[in-house]
């Protein structure tokens, strides 16, 4: 009897506390975490926002006319005393420095691949960490006997020590880690986005530099973002090491470096470049 009381008491007990839910519901749980729900309290929109330093003031370039930014450092403008000015040629043997002898004709400089009359690689009078560079770039129509890497094909290194590629893949297959903008016998390019030959090019690239280690190893790794035709090619990519043409990337502290334009030396028709900046990051 004791125990059928029991039972009544608690049957009614429950009955009470669905019957002060409304219709059809069921009873409300507690949050396990109403840590949320103090976010904001006693705050105002002005609490979380700041005013300075403001950033500077950079005025865009005219898309028209592909211009620079207004903070940009014009590497080429088209006139050969923009090349006298910014670059030279450096032999890397004997360390010798001359004055850079590309050709210089309606507003585009082309490769000289002369090496007896002052051709090879140019780079760059002044050196630089991080930044933003932007080159525009032509491979001229060609015979279709230059195939693979023996056709347009070009470069940009990076502080002198890591290359993006330039060659023309349209409708010309080669090893994906030497496709047009790889990371050169490191990272294949996300897309193929080349225009056909004949037609201009560009690369935005946007460089994040290394920082090393006393012991020479790297602290942080360089990272790069490399932007052909509008389409994003490598994005924040790192860069394992030095650009290796056999063997595999090395690590070697350094500063600061120029911007090198490869002279390939393959037969096939020299590449044009025009309207070259960089910004300083």
């Amino acid at each position: 009897m004791k125990k059928l009381f029991v039972l009544s008491i608690f049957a009614l007990a429950c009955g009470a506390m669905f019957a002060q839910q409304p219709q059809g519901q069921r009873p409300q749980q507690q949050p396990q975490d109403v840590r949320n729900d103090k976010i904001g309290v006693g705050m105002t929109p002005t609490m979380s926002e700041y005013w300075s330093p403001q950033p500077k003031v950079v005025t865009p370039g005219n898309q028209a006319t592909a211009s620079a930014p207004s903070d940009a450092i014009i590497l080429f403008d088209g006139t050969q005393k923009s090349l006298n000015d910014n670059w030279v040629t450096k032999n890397m043997r004997t360390q010798e420095v001359n004055p850079a002898k590309w050709t210089v004709k309606d507003g585009v400089m082309t490769v000289n691949k002369d090496m007896r009359n002052g051709g090879g690689d140019i780079q760059t009078k002044q050196e630089f960490g991080s930044f933003q560079l932007h080159l525009e770039w032509c491979v001229p129509e060609m015979d279709a006997k230059f195939t693979s890497q023996i056709r347009g094909n070009s470069g940009v290194y990076l502080q002198n020590m890591y290359e993006v590629q330039i060659l023309d893949c349209y409708n010309n297959e080669t090893y994906v880690n030497g496709m047009t903008g790889s990371l050169y016998k490191q990272t294949p390019p996300l897309v193929n986005a080349m225009r056909k030959p004949g037609e201009w090019q560009y690369y935005d690239i946007i460089y994040n530099a290394p920082v090393f280690n006393a012991d020479g190893t790297y602290k942080v790794r360089p990272y790069v973002t490399v932007i052909h035709n509008g389409v994003v090619l490598q994005n924040h990519t790192e860069i394992l090491g030095t650009t290796e043409y056999i063997g595999f990337p090395q690590v070697k502290a350094h500063g600061d470096g120029p911007i090198l334009l490869q002279c390939h030396g393959d037969p096939s028709p020299s590449i044009s470049f025009r309207n070259i900046w960089i910004r300083k990051m």
